[in-house]
């Protein structure tokens, strides 16, 4: 039995919650979803095989809660939010891991986006990510929700669970201190 590619989020969890079609309800989420959430999650931990291994946790979360799920909230934001806070703890690791502050972890972040074989600091793309591993952890994150994701800030309050007006501030500091990076460098 095969599961359509189109159904809704709410068809995909009644797919989800009949042990016949359990899996392949969960194989067209991840299908639906994958993609995204790879981006937004490449773009916190910059490397491909990082981002893979992240995003390996974050699915293994949402098997295992999926069921559960209670739809207070639409499902593409509960995966985002379980995707951001996988970051966060991965990000963390990474500090504690190499006992170096959070700050010497985004250093190593920008060092990496420098050693791309196809970096070119006066290309303004490169600019630009180099410009948002400067920002604070929560501004980035609201940065490329917001810019990469056109996520809405009444989305993006659920995901973070953080007031619109605070989330539009962070935001605006956020592209700020971007454009000052890019005039600056």
């Amino acid at each position: 039995m095969t599961i359509p590619s189109n159904l809704s989020d709410s068809e995909l969890l009644v797919q989800f919650r009949n042990p016949v079609t359990k899996e392949k309800a969960f194989t067209t989420l991840l299908k639906k979803y994958q993609e995204k959430l790879y981006w937004h999650v490449r773009r916190m931990v910059i490397e491909h095989e990082d981002a893979n291994d992240v995003l390996q946790n974050v699915f293994i979360r949402v098997w295992n809660n999926l069921e559960n799920f209670r739809e207070d909230s639409q499902l593409y934001t509960w995966l985002y939010r379980i995707a951001t806070n996988e970051c966060l703890t991965y990000l963390e690791q990474q500090k504690k891991r190499s006992a170096v502050s959070l700050s010497e972890v985004e250093t190593g972040l920008s060092n990496k986006i420098k050693a791309d074989k196809h970096f070119d600091p006066n290309r303004l793309e490169w600019k630009l990510q180099l410009a948002i591993q400067q920002l604070p952890e929560k501004q980035r994150i609201v940065f490329n929700l917001r810019y990469y994701d056109e996520m809405p800030y009444e989305e993006m309050s659920r995901v973070l669970e953080t007031s619109e007006g605070a989330l539009k501030a962070s935001y605006h500091h956020a592209v700020k201190k971007i454009e000052d990076y890019i005039c600056n460098h």
